[in-house]
């Protein structure tokens, strides 16, 4: 299973699977995972993940803190 890593505003964020069976994870400090509180819709594609994300957590944005952008 693929699985991808982004940094929405200082939240670094897995996404394992892909389309049509997305499965998203907090990830902490230490490196553990822990199940995420929202769900990827089936039918976004591998490309649009990192912006979904972004709109999705845009309340965490502030002036300082507004970077998006995956890290593997």
């Amino acid at each position: 299973m693929q699985e991808y890593h982004f940094k929405i505003y200082n939240i670094i964020i897995c996404i394992s699977g892909k389309p049509h069976s997305w499965e998203a994870f907090y990830v902490g400090n230490e490196g553990k995972k822990r199940k995420a509180d929202f769900i990827i819709p089936e039918n976004l594609e591998e490309s649009d993940l990192c912006e979904y994300l972004a709109d999705l957590f845009h309340e965490y944005a502030t002036p300082t803190n507004h970077k998006t952008f995956r890290i593997s």
